[in-house]
């Protein structure tokens, strides 16, 4: 939006002026022929889809939309969430942090994504680490909850996993080292969801990426020593009601400078703050 700010003298008509014709004769550009497209794939896949850019989602701008949820139906729908999105805004401005590349001014073609809408159980999300081919780590994908079925299933669901790895994605996958998201049903059937990098600008949940990328503390669960290509990755999930946490997307609702404020990751804010306290206490 714009924002005029009224004046004192000559110039506060013609901001007002400058308001009105903006607001009544200053239309968003329109995409008559892409939002047909868009809406044709929608109703393709059911009517409901859940969006994504090349890479990223916006998961941290559920809470913008009217049901607050990801579930679009309409190109209005997608563009909301876009336009929240920091993880959106990221992948626009800065696709390649984090990586390295031969070409100087490397070159990118964005692809709106739209998959069917589906209702899936945060606790069944799972989130694999591949390295050299290998899958070294399972982390459970909603780690801010605890479930009672993944503590007492987690070799069952390790080796399904596993078995689901070996069978469809190892040597198969055009890296060999990368980050693949899996879902598994109410019948113990594993579905592939997505590929993420494999690094920093990927969510390592309960990992860190030291550890992934040195191989730290990522010895098999069922044997001592160095891990072999017998051994099961390391399954990690929340174990206990107590290490329970809010979620990492409440954040997102907030201001940047409130968060950068009660982070301290911006320390000339952070001064700035205390100085206008300091200011307010000596006025009184």
């Amino acid at each position: 939006g714009t924002l005029v700010y009224l004046e004192d003298g000559s110039t506060s008509l013609l901001n007002v002026l400058k308001l009105i014709f903006l607001l009544f004769f200053v239309q968003a550009p329109e995409f008559p022929e892409f939002t047909a497209k868009v809406q044709e794939a929608i109703s393709s896949l059911g009517g409901s889809v859940f969006p994504k850019l090349n890479w990223s989602a916006p998961r941290d701008a559920y809470w913008i939309a009217m049901n607050s949820s990801l579930k679009c139906k309409a190109l209005s729908d997608i563009f909301l969430l876009f336009k929240s999105s920091d993880f959106i805004t990221r992948d626009l401005t800065q696709p390649f942090i984090h990586c390295t590349d031969d070409s100087p001014d490397p070159s990118l073609d964005y692809e709106l994504v739209l998959r069917k809408w589906c209702e899936l159980i945060p606790g069944a999300e799972f989130r694999c680490f591949v390295k050299e081919n290998k899958l070294i780590g399972i982390s459970q994908r909603d780690y801010t909850q605890y479930y009672d079925h993944i503590s007492k299933q987690h070799e069952e669901i390790c080796r399904s996993i596993q078995e689901f790895f070996k069978k469809h994605i190892q040597y198969k996958f055009l890296d060999e080292d990368f980050v693949f998201d899996v879902y598994r049903d109410s019948r113990g059937r594993t579905w592939l969801i997505d590929f993420n990098p494999f690094g920093e600008v990927t969510d390592s949940l309960l990992f860190t990426w030291e550890e992934l990328t040195s191989g730290k503390n990522l010895k098999g669960d069922h044997g001592e020593g160095e891990a072999t290509e017998q051994d099961y990755p390391v399954f990690r999930c929340t174990n206990s009601k107590v290490t329970v946490q809010p979620s990492p997307y409440l954040s997102y609702r907030l201001p940047k400078d409130f968060v950068d404020l009660s982070t301290g990751e911006d320390v000339h804010k952070l001064i700035d703050f205390l100085k206008l306290v300091r200011s307010n206490e000596n006025n009184f």
